[in-house]
């Protein structure tokens, strides 16, 4: 029986067992029993890298359209984070892009476990430079009041794309990191 291993090789079609010829499968999902959708080399996984791309892209142009981010550590480290992840995402999900168009499997032990250092380190930056966005943000509008001088829609905004983006990279996470601790 010709099945995949957990190593990056080609997806083979399965033998059939009504003893009829290949046209009978032709149509027939594959389906592999370490691809569920969000992991690499799946099209849930590129549509998270996508979304992840798309937000932190969002947060970091948002961010560095305003005049004054430079002013504030939080927010240049909020640019530093975003632009870490932005491209950290973009070239995954060109793997992904890469994976399903040659139909590999990128489960390779040595590749799962860049995927999940990657995605361990940037949500970590991307989640802690939100924080810090946060909290700088809701001292300049609420505790100063200082609003009609600053650019609090662009801060909160950039802000809450930044957690958004944190959002759909701990799923990424989560998923490669249980497909890591159940080898």
């Amino acid at each position: 029986m010709n099945v995949s291993h957990a190593s990056v090789h080609p997806v083979e079609e399965a033998p059939t067992t009504e003893g009829g010829g290949a046209d009978q499968n032709v149509n027939a999902p594959r389906v592999r029993m370490k691809d569920i959708q969000g992991m690499p080399g799946t099209a849930g996984g590129l549509s998270l890298r996508v979304s992840q791309f798309v937000f932190a892209a969002a947060a970091l142009s948002i961010m560095a359209s305003t005049s004054d981010f430079p002013s504030v550590t939080a927010f240049c480290y909020l640019v530093a984070a975003a632009g870490l992840q932005a491209m950290w995402s973009f070239s995954l999900a060109i793997t992904d892009v890469y994976a399903l168009l040659v139909r590999r499997s990128l489960q390779n032990y040595r590749i799962v476990s860049l995927f999940t250092i990657g995605d361990g380190v940037t949500s970590t930056l991307t989640f802690a430079a939100a924080c810090a966005s946060a909290g700088i943000t809701i001292l300049i509008d609420n505790d100063l009041g200082n609003c009609s001088q600053n650019h609090c829609v662009q801060f909160e905004t950039a802000t809450g794309m930044a957690f958004i983006c944190w959002f759909t990279t701990v799923p990424s996470f989560l998923l490669n990191f249980w497909s890591l601790a159940s080898r």
